[in-house]
């Protein structure tokens, strides 16, 4: 009985040298970012880190808190740093094609890479910053339950829905860049839309309803359930399913039928 490698060779081929590419791309990426830091790696957790010391200042010791669970700073850096991945990989695809033009332009890989690659290299910062929040689970004596194992695929969930709205943006930016602009303020407002500094159980039952279809809420939730199980709710982890798969064939159509215009403009 033949393999699908031997009956599919082209196939093979062509996504092994995909993965290479995409993979050589994101260290580059990676080992450019770290090498003109003097801090490195610290700065992979320590934004999201300042981030939730404020909000954790804020709503434990200036004002009387009514949303979220104790202990709040790991309520708070299990929402927060995937939301940094998001936020990171969507801000940035706004120059995917502009920063790289001339490589883009010249070389013969498939450019979705030049977008993939941005939200691998922001999901490998998010995965480095993860030991943080495991610390601060065991300093500050956070329950565990066997949620934690839906972990992996609240980041598979998350890596389809970012690539599927990085693929959406990077080539509209290229013929609209105010839109550059735009996205910025979108993801600003989308940061207080979505349950981060609050969960979704805090929002009044009409309003939960309609959070579900942020697909973030449902990830996040995910996220959170490993210490926080009541947090999760299936039905918005099945919308967050659903909108991250329909939003990455949007952004993949979206893409194809911009690519060589894209190429023109830059």
């Amino acid at each position: 009985m033949t393999s699908y490698a031997e009956t599919h060779p082209l196939q093979r081929t062509w996504w092994s040298r995909y993965r290479h590419s995409l993979w050589l791309l994101t260290t580059r990426d990676l080992k450019v970012r770290y090498s003109t830091s003097a801090l490195g790696y610290v700065w992979s957790v320590l934004d999201p880190l300042v981030m939730a010391g404020i909000y954790w200042f804020v709503f434990t010791q200036v004002f009387d808190r009514t949303v979220g669970e104790q202990p709040y700073i790991v309520f708070l850096l299990s929402a927060l740093l995937p939301w940094m991945w998001f936020n990171g990989a969507v801000s940035d695809s706004t120059r995917a094609f502009l920063k790289d033009a001339k490589l883009v332009r010249s070389t013969m890989i498939p450019r979705t890479i030049w977008v993939n690659r941005i939200v691998l290299s922001k999901g490998i910062e998010f995965v480095l910053a993860l030991p943080v929040l495991a610390l601060f689970a065991v300093v500050f004596q956070a329950g565990v339950s066997w949620e934690l194992a839906l972990f992996p695929l609240a980041m598979l969930l998350q890596a389809v829905l970012t690539a599927g709205v990085a693929l959406i943006v990077a080539p509209l930016v290229v013929f609209f860049r105010d839109l550059e602009r735009a996205v910025k303020l979108v993801l600003r407002f989308l940061f207080y839309a979505t349950p981060i500094i609050y969960g979704a159980t805090d929002l009044p039952d009409g309003m939960q309803f309609w959070a579900a279809f942020n697909p973030l809420t449902g990830i996040f939730g995910l996220y959170r359930s490993g210490f926080f199980p009541e947090q999760l709710s299936w039905f918005e982890v099945g919308v967050a399913a659903a909108m991250s798969a329909l939003l990455l064939a949007i952004g993949l159509w979206v893409f194809r039928v911009s690519e060589r215009q894209v190429l023109k403009e830059i």
